[in-house]
């Protein structure tokens, strides 16, 4: 419960740390100086969503005259053009019945190369039924003063207008356009953004009415993103019908549609790339879209009421909270693949949702940072869960390693629920004792005791892993290991006896080793082997926990092991273990005995070897050089 406490409470504070940090992200976004990861995600999903939704046709009320490439070549002029060549535009436009033109021109100065011709595209955009042109305003900061200028049509044109306007085109940080200034000021004095003269002009209404919560103009009121207008793009460039100018000035344009201006707001701006007044949009990042084209989605976007409508701050932090909600929600689910469709379920119901709203109603939910809170939200939890259960495996692993071999472990620790390995199980328990230990250690010194006994549960250890066995706990001399869990074996008997063999022969090589070393060598070890059903598992608290074997048939291996006292005898195996291995093994009845804890008698048998062994490999009694009998443990 604990753990399982300590899960939860590192889950919620993921989740609680994860929500902090987007709602900060969202916070600073409201600065209008700063540009925060989160909102450059914004800008590309929703440049997403415009593709996704598709190119749309125009209207029919709006057509540009490009002053292109093919133009330039025709007429071999360099720019800027004589305004009387522009005049003479004006007029084939006028004589097409265009309703409004929309020149988008700087008319800042007089014609380099006669002055006159000024008032020659003056009476031309004067004779249009109505006509609007750009306008600048600069600021400029040096020195810690802030200085600003105002750039007017010359005289002659603003008599000639009828309106005029900003021509502010708004790059986000990441450089492609997506809105232009719907307003700047001048020394008290608000200016529009000249598409709004355009469709004033166009539909025959008041100007608009810029307020702090954004501005109103044909009778609705339209909601400002930092002062911009965002645009609904048509499509990429080239989505208005578009006349090259020398096609306009020479009257071929209407020789092939008498039509191509009647009652259309005619647009006359530059399209060639030389002239540089191009831009990155949504739709055209790679094939750039002229600044005329721009304006006139800005137009069409004013004219039908397409606006672009974001949600208000506190959607996107209610997004993030609802996201984090929901992760907490599908993360409280024990099973990763049910984990991870349910997030991605709930992303691509919310992405769809968020497109659906955009199509639909043009309205621009927050979807970076909710879907960002869902998915942080959930795989930050994840990969704590799974750190921590490797943690766990490896705690795990760390504790069987002292008990199995490094190989057991890891078949071992494909077991997913560790508490599956706690059952009931047939296996063989084997008790070894080193015989006069007690006696020995009393006559050595502590330190030289331990450098004896060290090596020797060393060795005896590693004989019983070789083996398949598990170590199930070392008390003073004496080494209690069981065969047959936890990785069963049909012979667990048989490995139990060969075992116990090879740890013979493993004393020897140590006696040896101690004689050499000129240490105490006249040591002897009995061993008792019993086969049966017992309880396996893990036994213990929170902070110590052992991997051991409970039962009768452990005690009856352990009094088999006193026997070898009694029988001066090595190896000494019950009846289960005998009819297990009596086909590989040699081994003779000893004795019928009732032992503690018995009320009948139970058959003992002597390991003598194994069956075809050489005579210098079969089991000895002991003899008195080799042990004295006593009954210390």
């Amino acid at each position: 419960m604990q753990s399982e406490s300590k899960t939860v409470n590192l889950r919620a504070a993921l989740l609680v740390g994860t929500a902090i940090f987007l709602l900060t992200l969202e916070s600073l976004g409201l600065f209008a100086d700063v540009t925060t990861p989160i909102e450059r995600l914004e800008y590309s999903i929703r440049d997403v969503f415009m593709r996704l939704r598709g190119v749309e046709e125009p209207t029919g009320e709006i057509v540009i005259v490009a002053i292109d490439d093919q133009s330039f070549n025709w007429t071999g002029l360099q720019w800027p053009w004589p305004r009387s060549y522009l005049a003479e535009i004006a007029g084939q436009i006028n004589k097409g019945g265009g309703r409004v033109i929309g020149v988008d021109i700087f008319l800042f100065e007089p014609d380099e190369s006669q002055p006159e011709n000024d008032s020659l595209f003056a009476e031309a955009l004067g004779d249009a039924p109505a006509a609007a042109t750009v306008m600048q305003i600069l600021r400029d900061s040096d020195s810690g003063f802030v200085t600003e200028s105002r750039l007017l049509p010359l005289p002659i044109y603003q008599d000639a207008l009828d309106g005029f306007g900003i021509t502010g085109i708004r790059r986000d940080d990441d450089a492609v356009v997506r809105s232009v200034s719907a307003f700047n000021t001048f020394q008290g004095e608000v200016y529009p953004h000249w598409a709004f003269e355009i469709a004033r002009l166009y539909l025959n209404v008041e100007g608009p009415a810029f307020t702090d919560a954004g501005v109103r103009f044909n009778g609705r009121s339209i909601a400002l993103q930092s002062g911009a207008l965002p645009i609904s793009f048509l499509g990429p460039a080239g989505s208005y019908p578009t006349f090259s100018a020398s096609d306009v000035h020479d009257g071929i344009a209407l020789e092939q549609d008498p039509d191509a201006f009647r009652d259309k707001i005619v647009l006359i701006g530059a399209t060639s790339i030389t002239l540089q007044d191009i831009y990155p949009t949504p739709f055209s990042a790679r094939n750039p879209t002229p600044g005329v084209e721009i304006v006139a989605n800005a137009v069409d976007t004013i004219l039908n009421g397409k606006y672009i409508t974001h949600a208000p701050p506190w959607a996107s932090l209610l997004a993030i909270l609802g996201a984090a909600l929901l992760a907490y929600l599908i993360t409280l689910s024990k099973r990763p693949s049910l984990t991870i469709s349910l997030m991605v379920v709930g992303a691509l119901a919310y992405w769809g949702a968020a497109l659906a709203l955009f199509v639909g109603q043009r309205y621009v939910l927050p979807v970076a940072a909710p879907e960002g809170m869902l998915f942080l939200g959930v795989v930050l939890p994840t990969l704590e869960q799974a750190v921590s259960q490797e943690r766990e495996k490896r705690r795990v692993r760390n504790l069987f390693s002292r008990f199995i071999s490094p190989q057991m472990v890891d078949q071992m620790m494909r077991t997913r629920d560790i508490n599956s390995l706690n059952k009931r199980a047939d296996l063989t328990i084997i008790f070894s004792d080193i015989r006069g230990f007690t006696t020995l250690s009393e006559k050595l010194p502590p330190e030289d005791v331990v450098s004896l006994l060290n090596p020797y549960l060393e060795a005896m250890s590693q004989v019983i892993y070789k083996h398949g066995g598990t170590v199930d706990k070392y008390e003073g001399d004496a080494i209690i290991a069981f065969f047959g869990e936890p990785v069963p074996y049909k012979d667990h008997a048989a490995r139990a006896v060969r075992a116990s063999l090879d740890m013979r022969k493993a004393l020897a090589n140590l006696r040896d080793q101690w004689a050499k070393e000129g240490r105490p060598s006249q040591i002897e070890m009995g061993v008792g082997v019993n086969s049966g059903e017992v309880f396996v598992g893990l036994l213990g608290s929170e902070q110590r926990i052992n991997y051991t074997v409970i039962g009768d048939n452990a005690n009856l291996a352990a009094r088999l092991q006193d026997l070898t006292k009694t029988y001066a005898w090595p190896i000494l195996v019950s009846e289960s273990t005998y009819q297990q291995i009596k086909d590989e093994f040699d081994a003779e009845l000893a004795d019928a005995v009732t032992v503690k804890g018995k009320t009948k008698a139970v058959n003992v048998y002597k390991v003598i070897g194994r069956k075809g062994a050489p005579e210098s490999e079969k089991l000895q009694a002991w003899t008195g050089s080799q042990v004295k009998p006593t009954h210390e443990g």
